[in-house]
């Protein structure tokens, strides 16, 4: 169904599903009553559906911060999005607010939705990263002219929000899923197992996600399906994903990453969807 208003991801977020929502949208099964998202990233799935109830979680709270204060406060946003400027010494003074705690804390809601909304658009390749301490660490992008204020796509994502039934958490994705209700669709993006030991993407939140975290996933998604709840998931084509998964059905797809550091790395790649529907 077309939609009038830009409904579309609001920050760049690596392992974004921009380039394969087609595939997964195709899989979604229609008679659903809530929609449930425990790793909501750039949450483009959501954004092409647009439910009208939906549970929405992420481990990251400055993630879960900017789509509240998105809901609430749009127009402040805007406003303080609009200060922001495009230079190297701007951004490492905002990027390094993280590092003096008290000032950090000093800040509102809105000012550090503000913020990490600047940083995503600045940042090299809009790569969301945090070190072990939690602290934003990816380097200024050098771009002429980021779209820093897309007031349109943020009052579209805000009416939206306001218009629907949706509920945000931030909470480990076992605790987000463990009262979901019978008649609920699960999707599931989790950070992806690395196809190699250089290629792991998992520094959205300084807890990191390893295999034994891919192996608890896979513990939840086994009481989703006892219970009757539908679930897709999406992940790296790996022998350790498929073999996790042996038990359900795994369909390999191809898919196009642009965020890796080395650009001859960028392109297509094998993933999976896992699904214990037909």
């Amino acid at each position: 169904m077309k939609k009038k208003n830009p409904v579309m991801p609001v920050v760049k977020w690596a392992g974004g599903k921009r380039q394969i929502r087609n595939e997964i949208i195709h899989r979604i099964p229609k008679d659903f009553s809530i929609y449930c998202e425990p790793f909501a990233g750039g949450c483009a799935v959501l954004f092409a559906l647009c439910p009208e109830k939906a549970v929405i979680n992420d481990i990251n709270n400055e993630l879960i911060n900017i789509y509240r204060v998105i809901r609430d406060n749009v127009d402040e946003l805007i406003e303080d999005l609009k200060k922001h400027e495009n230079s190297r010494e701007y951004f490492y003074s905002l990027r390094e607010m993280d590092r003096d705690h008290e000032s950090y804390r000093k800040m509102n809601p809105i000012e550090r939705a503000s913020r990490i909304i600047y940083l995503n658009k600045t940042c090299y390749n809009g790569l969301f990263r945090v070190n072990q301490a939690g602290e934003f660490n990816t380097p200024y992008g050098n771009y002429k002219k980021p779209n820093i204020v897309n007031e349109p796509v943020l009052r579209a994502v805000s009416e939206y929000f306001n218009r629907a039934d949706i509920r945000f958490t931030c909470l480990d994705f076992e605790e987000a899923m463990r009262n979901v209700e019978r008649d609920s669709f699960v999707y599931l993006d989790p950070p992806y197992d690395p196809v190699s030991s250089t290629a792991n993407f998992t520094s959205y939140d300084k807890g990191g996600f390893d295999k034994n975290e891919q192996i608890r996933l896979k513990n939840v998604c086994d009481r989703l399906n006892k219970k009757g709840i539908r679930f897709l998931l999406s992940n790296s084509a790996t022998e350790f994903i498929i073999n996790l998964y042996r038990d359900y059905t795994v369909e390999i797809i191809q898919a196009k990453r642009a965020v890796n550091s080395n650009p001859r790395k960028r392109g297509e790649v094998h993933e999976v969807l896992i699904s214990n529907y037909r």
